[in-house]
Protein backbone atom coordinates (compact mmCIF):
# COMPACT_ATOMS: atom_id res chain seq x y z
CA UNK A 1 0.00 0.00 0.00
CA UNK A 2 0.99 3.77 0.13
CA UNK A 3 2.80 3.88 2.74
CA UNK A 4 2.06 8.12 2.90
CA UNK A 5 -0.75 8.15 5.98
CA UNK A 6 -2.89 10.77 5.53
CA UNK A 7 -1.97 13.39 7.80
CA UNK A 8 -5.62 14.68 8.71
CA UNK A 9 -5.20 13.88 11.93
CA UNK A 10 -7.63 15.49 15.15
CA UNK A 11 -5.62 16.84 18.28
CA UNK A 12 -6.26 17.97 21.77
CA UNK A 13 -3.40 19.18 23.66
CA UNK A 14 -2.11 19.86 27.48
CA UNK A 15 1.37 21.01 26.87
CA UNK A 16 3.63 20.50 30.24
CA UNK A 17 6.60 22.75 28.51
CA UNK A 18 7.56 24.26 24.99
CA UNK A 19 6.03 22.05 22.50
CA UNK A 20 7.84 19.15 19.97
CA UNK A 21 9.30 21.53 16.65
CA UNK A 22 10.75 18.34 15.75
CA UNK A 23 8.88 15.13 14.58
CA UNK A 24 9.46 12.24 16.53
CA UNK A 25 10.99 9.14 14.37
CA UNK A 26 10.30 6.66 17.35
CA UNK A 27 7.31 5.47 18.81
CA UNK A 28 7.45 2.69 21.96
CA UNK A 29 4.83 0.19 22.29
CA UNK A 30 4.10 -0.59 26.25
CA UNK A 31 2.78 -3.81 26.73
CA UNK A 32 1.78 -5.79 29.63
CA UNK A 33 3.46 -4.27 32.91
CA UNK A 34 5.20 -1.53 31.21
CA UNK A 35 2.95 1.61 31.49
CA UNK A 36 5.32 4.68 31.77
CA UNK A 37 8.56 5.79 30.97
CA UNK A 38 10.55 7.03 34.26
CA UNK A 39 11.05 10.65 33.69
CA UNK A 40 9.07 11.24 30.30
CA UNK A 41 8.32 14.76 29.56
CA UNK A 42 4.88 14.96 28.11
CA UNK A 43 3.95 17.69 25.73
CA UNK A 44 0.27 16.31 24.83
CA UNK A 45 -1.79 13.57 24.90
CA UNK A 46 -3.18 12.85 21.63
CA UNK A 47 -6.30 11.12 19.83
CA UNK A 48 -5.80 10.45 16.42
CA UNK A 49 -8.92 9.65 14.19
CA UNK A 50 -7.48 6.98 11.36
CA UNK A 51 -9.87 5.13 9.07
CA UNK A 52 -9.41 2.27 11.21
CA UNK A 53 -10.78 3.78 13.97
CA UNK A 54 -9.96 6.49 16.82
CA UNK A 55 -6.64 6.28 18.71
CA UNK A 56 -6.62 8.12 22.32
CA UNK A 57 -4.24 8.46 24.87
CA UNK A 58 -0.87 8.77 22.57
CA UNK A 59 1.40 10.56 24.27
CA UNK A 60 3.92 12.85 22.62
CA UNK A 61 7.25 14.37 24.42
CA UNK A 62 10.87 13.69 25.30
CA UNK A 63 12.85 11.03 26.52
CA UNK A 64 16.19 10.60 26.73
CA UNK A 65 16.55 14.34 25.12
CA UNK A 66 14.50 12.70 21.55
CA UNK A 67 11.10 13.44 21.01
CA UNK A 68 9.17 9.91 20.92
CA UNK A 69 5.33 8.97 20.90
CA UNK A 70 4.69 6.20 23.59
CA UNK A 71 1.31 4.00 23.43
CA UNK A 72 -0.10 2.16 25.94
CA UNK A 73 -1.30 -1.52 23.69
CA UNK A 74 -3.94 -2.34 25.31
CA UNK A 75 -5.13 1.31 26.32
CA UNK A 76 -5.32 3.14 29.59
CA UNK A 77 -5.81 0.64 32.76
CA UNK A 78 -5.15 -2.29 30.66
CA UNK A 79 -8.99 -2.72 29.32
CA UNK A 80 -8.00 -3.79 25.84
CA UNK A 81 -7.44 -7.95 25.51
CA UNK A 82 -4.72 -8.99 22.57
CA UNK A 83 -7.25 -10.26 20.09
CA UNK A 84 -9.37 -7.06 20.40
CA UNK A 85 -6.60 -4.50 19.76
CA UNK A 86 -6.98 -2.13 16.84
CA UNK A 87 -3.36 -3.15 15.41
CA UNK A 88 -3.89 -1.16 12.40
CA UNK A 89 -5.22 2.08 13.77
CA UNK A 90 -2.35 1.98 16.08
CA UNK A 91 -0.19 1.50 13.42
CA UNK A 92 -1.75 4.42 11.07
CA UNK A 93 -1.86 6.72 14.26
CA UNK A 94 1.49 6.04 14.39
CA UNK A 95 2.64 6.96 10.53
CA UNK A 96 0.71 9.64 10.61
CA UNK A 97 2.78 11.44 13.34
CA UNK A 98 5.80 10.60 11.18
CA UNK A 99 7.32 7.76 13.43
CA UNK A 100 9.74 5.37 11.13
CA UNK A 101 10.49 3.17 13.92
CA UNK A 102 8.56 1.27 16.75
CA UNK A 103 10.79 -0.71 19.88
CA UNK A 104 7.85 -2.72 20.73
CA UNK A 105 8.14 -4.30 24.70
CA UNK A 106 6.19 -8.00 24.96
CA UNK A 107 5.54 -9.78 28.04
CA UNK A 108 5.89 -13.13 27.19
CA UNK A 109 5.92 -16.76 28.91
CA UNK A 110 9.30 -18.59 28.33
CA UNK A 111 9.53 -22.13 25.93
CA UNK A 112 13.34 -22.20 25.37
CA UNK A 113 16.77 -22.92 26.86
CA UNK A 114 17.04 -20.16 29.37
CA UNK A 115 14.17 -17.89 28.97
CA UNK A 116 12.94 -18.37 32.55
CA UNK A 117 11.34 -15.75 34.30
CA UNK A 118 12.87 -12.24 34.25
CA UNK A 119 14.76 -12.81 31.16
CA UNK A 120 15.08 -10.04 28.53
CA UNK A 121 15.33 -11.59 25.18
CA UNK A 122 15.41 -9.50 21.76
CA UNK A 123 13.71 -11.80 19.20
CA UNK A 124 14.43 -12.25 15.48
CA UNK A 125 11.45 -14.41 14.37
CA UNK A 126 7.95 -14.68 14.68
CA UNK A 127 5.42 -17.92 13.95
CA UNK A 128 1.80 -16.48 13.85
CA UNK A 129 -0.65 -18.62 15.21
CA UNK A 130 -3.57 -15.81 15.88
CA UNK A 131 -7.04 -15.68 13.66
CA UNK A 132 -9.79 -13.34 12.66
CA UNK A 133 -7.74 -10.02 13.32
CA UNK A 134 -7.53 -7.36 10.78
CA UNK A 135 -3.84 -8.18 9.43
CA UNK A 136 -3.13 -6.03 6.83
CA UNK A 137 -4.33 -2.82 4.80
CA UNK A 138 -5.04 -4.25 1.69
CA UNK A 139 -8.77 -3.62 2.01
CA UNK A 140 -11.18 -1.50 -0.04
CA UNK A 141 -9.61 1.25 1.34
CA UNK A 142 -6.54 0.74 -0.90
CA UNK A 143 -6.09 0.35 -4.41
CA UNK A 144 -2.88 -1.64 -4.22
CA UNK A 145 -1.63 -5.12 -2.58
CA UNK A 146 1.78 -5.21 -1.22
CA UNK A 147 3.31 -8.73 -0.95
CA UNK A 148 5.27 -7.33 1.38
CA UNK A 149 9.15 -9.28 2.06
CA UNK A 150 8.94 -10.53 5.61
CA UNK A 151 11.83 -13.11 6.03
CA UNK A 152 13.00 -11.29 8.64
CA UNK A 153 9.99 -9.94 10.88
CA UNK A 154 12.02 -7.37 13.40
CA UNK A 155 14.80 -5.06 11.51
CA UNK A 156 17.94 -6.04 11.52
CA UNK A 157 19.61 -3.07 11.74
CA UNK A 158 17.23 -1.86 15.07
CA UNK A 159 17.46 -5.90 16.65
CA UNK A 160 21.56 -5.06 15.93
CA UNK A 161 21.35 -1.92 17.86
CA UNK A 162 19.25 -2.97 20.59
CA UNK A 163 21.90 -5.27 21.83
CA UNK A 164 24.79 -3.26 21.07
CA UNK A 165 23.31 -0.91 23.57
CA UNK A 166 22.26 -3.89 26.14
CA UNK A 167 26.47 -4.94 25.52
CA UNK A 168 27.49 -1.16 26.88
CA UNK A 169 25.20 -1.18 29.88
CA UNK A 170 26.56 -5.01 30.46
CA UNK A 171 23.04 -6.11 30.90
CA UNK A 172 22.57 -9.77 30.34
CA UNK A 173 20.15 -10.12 27.15
CA UNK A 174 18.97 -13.38 25.40
CA UNK A 175 20.04 -12.30 21.81
CA UNK A 176 17.39 -14.06 19.62
CA UNK A 177 14.44 -15.90 19.59
CA UNK A 178 11.23 -16.95 18.03
CA UNK A 179 7.99 -15.74 19.43
CA UNK A 180 4.49 -17.84 18.81
CA UNK A 181 1.97 -15.27 18.57
CA UNK A 182 -1.58 -17.34 19.97
CA UNK A 183 -4.83 -16.01 20.29
CA UNK A 184 -5.44 -15.07 23.70
CA UNK A 185 -6.88 -14.00 26.09
CA UNK A 186 -6.82 -17.30 27.72
CA UNK A 187 -3.04 -19.04 28.41
CA UNK A 188 -2.82 -21.76 26.68
CA UNK A 189 -2.43 -25.97 27.69
CA UNK A 190 0.19 -27.75 28.23
CA UNK A 191 -0.29 -29.55 24.96
CA UNK A 192 -0.07 -26.18 22.96
CA UNK A 193 3.56 -25.46 24.54
CA UNK A 194 4.48 -29.08 23.41
CA UNK A 195 3.46 -28.30 19.64
CA UNK A 196 4.78 -24.60 19.78
CA UNK A 197 8.37 -26.16 21.44
CA UNK A 198 8.06 -28.76 18.29
CA UNK A 199 7.33 -25.82 15.94
CA UNK A 200 10.77 -24.18 17.02
CA UNK A 201 9.47 -21.80 19.29
CA UNK A 202 11.31 -20.04 22.53
CA UNK A 203 8.91 -17.55 23.35
CA UNK A 204 5.25 -17.22 23.62
CA UNK A 205 3.16 -14.16 23.89
CA UNK A 206 -0.21 -12.49 21.84
CA UNK A 207 0.34 -9.18 20.45
CA UNK A 208 3.31 -9.53 17.80
CA UNK A 209 0.82 -9.97 15.19
CA UNK A 210 -0.03 -8.60 13.17
CA UNK A 211 1.71 -5.29 14.91
CA UNK A 212 4.80 -6.77 12.99
CA UNK A 213 3.99 -7.04 9.60
CA UNK A 214 1.85 -4.02 9.44
CA UNK A 215 4.79 -1.98 10.62
CA UNK A 216 6.48 -3.75 7.51
CA UNK A 217 3.34 -2.66 5.40
CA UNK A 218 4.01 0.86 6.18
CA UNK A 219 7.67 1.08 5.81
CA UNK A 220 8.16 1.58 9.62
CA UNK A 221 11.04 -0.17 11.19
CA UNK A 222 10.24 -2.46 14.00
CA UNK A 223 12.03 -4.05 16.57
CA UNK A 224 11.06 -5.81 20.53
CA UNK A 225 12.03 -6.33 24.03
CA UNK A 226 10.49 -9.05 25.46
CA UNK A 227 10.00 -9.87 29.15
CA UNK A 228 9.61 -13.29 30.35
CA UNK A 229 6.72 -12.65 32.87
CA UNK A 230 6.56 -17.15 33.75
CA UNK A 231 7.34 -20.06 32.25
CA UNK A 232 5.08 -21.63 29.58
CA UNK A 233 2.33 -23.90 30.78
CA UNK A 234 3.53 -27.07 31.88
CA UNK A 235 7.35 -26.08 31.99
CA UNK A 236 7.78 -25.59 35.68
CA UNK A 237 6.15 -27.20 38.56
CA UNK A 238 4.93 -23.82 39.94
CA UNK A 239 1.49 -23.09 39.07
CA UNK A 240 1.42 -19.28 36.72
CA UNK A 241 -0.06 -16.99 39.24
CA UNK A 242 -0.63 -13.22 38.47
CA UNK A 243 1.17 -12.01 41.29
CA UNK A 244 3.69 -14.07 40.49
CA UNK A 245 3.98 -12.65 37.22
CA UNK A 246 3.12 -8.79 38.26
CA UNK A 247 6.49 -8.99 40.83
CA UNK A 248 9.01 -10.38 37.63
CA UNK A 249 7.60 -7.50 35.03
CA UNK A 250 8.26 -5.07 38.03
CA UNK A 251 11.77 -6.00 38.44
CA UNK A 252 12.50 -6.58 34.87
CA UNK A 253 10.58 -3.26 33.77
CA UNK A 254 13.29 -1.37 36.10
CA UNK A 255 15.96 -2.74 33.77
CA UNK A 256 14.44 -2.26 30.30
CA UNK A 257 13.90 1.63 31.22
CA UNK A 258 17.65 3.09 31.30
CA UNK A 259 18.15 0.39 28.42
CA UNK A 260 15.79 1.90 26.62
CA UNK A 261 17.56 5.40 27.44
CA UNK A 262 20.81 4.56 26.42
CA UNK A 263 19.48 2.88 22.78
CA UNK A 264 17.40 6.69 22.74
CA UNK A 265 20.73 8.64 23.56
CA UNK A 266 23.15 6.90 21.51
CA UNK A 267 21.61 4.79 18.60
CA UNK A 268 19.48 7.43 17.27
Amino acid sequence: MNANAPKHAAKHSRKTHTPISVTPVIAIIGGSGFYELLGFEPDKPLSIQTPYGLVEGIEQGFWAGQPIVFMMRHGSGHKVPPHNINYRANMWALKTLGVRQVIAINAVGGIGEGCAPGALVVPDQIIDYSYGREHTFADVLTDKLNHIEFAEPYTPSVRRALLASATTLALPVITAGCYACTQGPRLETAAEIKRLQRDGNTLVGMTAMPEAALARELEIQYGAICIVANWAAGLSDQPITLAFIHQTLKEAVAKVQPWLQHYLSHYQ
